[in-house]
């Protein structure tokens, strides 16, 4: 059974990281990414590998589940930011 913490958890990095669908959607649909910062890519994508590396430590199922899913999906907006500028 879920704490009431762990619902919130759960919640917060459900929105968090379906935000991201989106742009990722849009960004290989079109295949621009002209808009986007390559650096801000970077420096996120750099802040959620560390979420990870937090939720380890931790030991927080929530935080780690949600990090590596934003994570895959801004992999993909990378990816879409160097083949596609």
């Amino acid at each position: 059974m879920l704490t009431i913490t762990q619902a919130i958890g759960f919640l917060a990095g459900f929105l968090a990281t379906a935000a991201f669908v989106p742009q990722v959607v849009r960004a290989w649909k079109t295949q621009s990414t002209r808009d986007l910062s390559l650096q801000t890519i970077i420096a996120f994508t750099s802040g959620i590998a560390l979420w990870i590396v937090y939720g380890f430590l931790i030991h927080s199922f929530p935080l780690i589940i949600w990090n590596i899913i934003t994570l895959i999906l801004n992999l993909g907006i990378l990816v879409a930011k160097l083949r596609h500028g």
